[in-house]
Parts: structure tokens; sequence; C-alpha cells
């Protein structure tokens, strides 16, 4: 049986691109109506293919005020909020070694990273709570699972979103809101060459080829993942009545095997 989102409204922070476009184009498909709540302005492009089913929000999430609004705008305008998916977020920079990184980004990933999910799952919460429960989902990254270096600032803010989604499921779940997090790895977006910024383009497709192929060599199951695949993963816990804390790994197999 196919999960449906017929009647329910949706916020997808981070929407515009990457992980965040599988996923509202998967719960458009799905039955759904979605804010996509971004700060790129292809957002409101995007909107416009879904026709009447989506809206662009120009949302900051590390800030409070602007992720009220958003609850408060996809409640005006599609008249609730049933899902939450708290997907946004940024790389740290890649260093060569830990030794040389000066970690002039960790407010500002740790910002969007950390504190917009935590926002995002506090405003959701405060108006699924009196309105029946939801689904929240909080967006983390295999790298939030496993060990491993370059980027350890994001590896750090994505472990944070883990441990804090499957701690607030547990202060949620009375409440009929159900929170689970998605650990991503391996799939092609425009994240992983903004962690290397400053290179000519030339350096940079060698950096994310090189890269790539390294994942590909890394995960057992012989198809690379896809915005859609996370968008289906999403679609599952909106449309689960029965899960909570739950983290579910779409990589491949790839953590599966680190972790054998």
């Amino acid at each position: 049986m196919t999960p449906t989102l017929d009647g329910k409204v949706a916020i997808v922070t981070g929407g515009a691109s990457g992980l965040g476009l599988g996923i509202v184009r998967r719960f458009v498909d799905a039955g759904a109506s979605v804010v996509i709540a971004d700060i790129d302005a292809a957002g409101r492009q995007l909107a416009g293919e879904c026709g009447g089913r989506a809206r662009f929000e120009r949302v900051d999430v590390s800030s409070a005020e602007d992720v009220s609004a958003v609850v408060d705008a996809a409640v005006r305008h599609f008249g609730g909020l049933d899902v939450m998916v708290n997907n946004a977020g940024i790389s740290s920079t890649m260093h060569r070694s830990f030794l040389q990184a000066d970690l002039s980004d960790f407010a500002k990933v740790m910002s969007v990273n950390v504190l917009g999910v935590m926002l995002g799952t506090r405003e959701a919460a405060r108006y699924m709570a009196g309105h029946d429960g939801g689904s929240i989902i909080n967006v983390a990254s295999i790298g939030g699972l496993q060990a491993g270096g370059g980027v350890m600032t994001y590896r750090a803010s994505k472990a944070a979103v883990i441990h804090f989604s499957r701690s607030v499921a547990t202060e949620l779940a009375p409440l009929g809101i159900s929170v689970n997090c998605l650990a991503p790895g391996g799939v092609p977006t425009p994240i992983l060459a903004s962690s290397v910024p400053g290179l000519a383009p030339e350096a940079v497709d060698k950096f994310v080829q090189k890269t790539r192929e390294k994942m590909r060599r890394d995960r057992p199951l012989p198809l690379e993942g896809t915005p859609e695949d996370v968008g289906e993963a999403a679609l599952y816990f909106a449309a689960a009545t029965r899960t909570a804390g739950m983290v579910l790994a779409v990589d491949g197999g790839t953590s599966a095997r680190e972790s054998a």
C-alpha cells in the first residue's frame, strides 16, 4: 500500500534544492500541501512547478522569528501543520588535517545544522501539541553515525541532530508527536562542493569526482542514492503513526559495513 499524505500540510526547510527538493516533490506527489522554507529563491520556482500545492517562504532556520513565522504561514495558507521536515543544512570546510582547522565556521554550521533543527522541532511541536499531534522528521547524515576525518564540525553537528532527535522523541511522543531522523549518505547534492570554498572550478570538480568514487567503493549496494530516495524515506515517517526515535540510514549499506 502506497503511503498517502492526502489533506496533510508539511513544511520542508532547505526545500529548494538537494535532498529537500526530493522530499518536496515526493510529498506533493503523495497529496500534501507543502511550504518550501529556504533562503534560496529557487524555491519560488519549485513552488510554481507544483502549482497550488506548494508555497515558498524565505526562511533563515537559525532565526527563531523566521521559523515561528513559517509555521504561522503554513497554518494561514494551508490550514494547519501535520509534518515538519527539518532538512536545511550546510557543510563545514574540508581540511586535510584537523591540526590546520581554524574552526572559523563552527558557529555558523552549528546555528544552521543544530539550532535550526531544534527551533524547527520546537515551533512545529508547539502547534502540533494543540492540534492532534503530527510528525517531525530531522535530516542528519551518516557523517553523524560514522567516525571519519575532514569535516569535523559538520560531523559533530549531525551527531548532535541524531541525539537530539532521539531525546526529544521521548518527550513529545505522549503528545501524539512522532520525531524521527534520516541519515542519508553518498547522495549527490551541492553540499559536497561547498566544503571546499576558494578552489578553482576544475579543482572542485576533481575533488567531487574523487570523493564520489570513494563513496561508491564504500557502498555495498551498487546503486547511487538520489534525493528521491530520501523523499521516499521521509514519506514513510510522515505517514507512519507508530514510529518514534528511529534513525534511518539511507546510504546503500555504507554505515552497516563500517559498523560491522
